[in-house]
C-alpha cells in the first residue's frame, strides 16, 4: 500500500491557492480513482481509498494548517503500517519554475516548512516527493523586496494568491504529466 499526502490549508478560502496544489493533485488522483472522502478524526486528515496505476493507495489531506502537516503524517504512517519509502508527498515548490514538477527521495525540505513538518515528525527525509514548481516572476519581485520583512510578507502574499486563468490552463498540463510520473513511480 502507499500513501499519498498532499499538503495545503484547510478551508474553502485557501482553494485554488498556489500553496494548495497538494491538495488539488490528491483531490484529481482521488476523482481518477474512484475514492471517496471521509473524516478521520485519529489521524486528523481527509482520507480516501483507491486503486491508482496498479497500486492500493490511501489519499491524506491533512486538516491541519500546511506547516503542522507532519502531525498527520506520522500518524497516517503508524495507522496504515506503511514504510516512509512508501510515502509520496504532493506539494508546491518555490525552487523549481512553474510550469515543471520535479518527483524526488531524501532530499531536505528546501526551506518548505509544511514538508519540514513532515520530515521531523516521521524522523526521516526518506521519503518521496512530487514537487510542483510556481516559481515565476512575481515570485521574483517577492523575493527582491529591500527588507526581510517585507520579502517575506510578498512570499507570503505569493503562495497564498489563486492561480491565475492562464497559469490554471498550464497547471492542468503540468500536473497531468506529473501524475503520469505518478504512476510510474509507485
Amino acid at each position: 500500500m502507499k500513501l499519498i499526502i498532499g499538503l495545503g490549508n484547510p478551508g474553502a478560502e485557501y482553494d485554488n491557492m498556489r500553496h494548495n496544489v497538494g491538495f488539488e493533485i490528491v483531490d484529481m488522483i482521488s476523482k481518477i480513482a474512484g475514492g471517496a472522502y471521509k473524516f478521520d478524526k485519529k489521524t486528523n486528515a481527509d482520507i480516501a481509498k483507491a486503486d491508482f496505476a496498479g497500486q492500493k493507495v490511501v489519499l491524506a489531506k491533512p486538516q491541519t494548517f500546511i506547516n503542522k502537516s507532519g502531525e498527520a503524517a506520522r500518524k497516517l504512517k503508524f495507522q496504515y503500517k506503511v514504510k516512509a519509502e512508501d510515502i509520496v508527498v504532493i506539494h508546491d515548490d518555490l525552487d523549481i519554475e512553474f510550469g515543471s514538477y520535479k518527483m524526488s527521495l531524501g532530499k531536505d525540505a528546501g526551506g518548505h516548512r509544511g514538508v519540514q513538518s513532515v520530515i521531523d515528525h516521521l524522523k526521516t527525509n526518506k521519503f518521496w516527493r512530487l514537487r510542483i514548481g510556481t516559481a515565476n516572476r512575481k515570485l521574483t519581485s517577492a523575493r527582491n523586496q529591500k527588507t526581510l520583512k517585507d520579502r517575506k510578507e510578498a512570499v507570503k502574499h505569493f503562495v497564498l494568491a489563486k492561480f491565475t486563468p492562464a497559469e490554471r490552463t498550464e497547471l492542468k498540463k503540468v500536473i497531468k504529466k506529473a501524475l503520469e510520473r505518478l504512476a510510474n513511480t509507485l
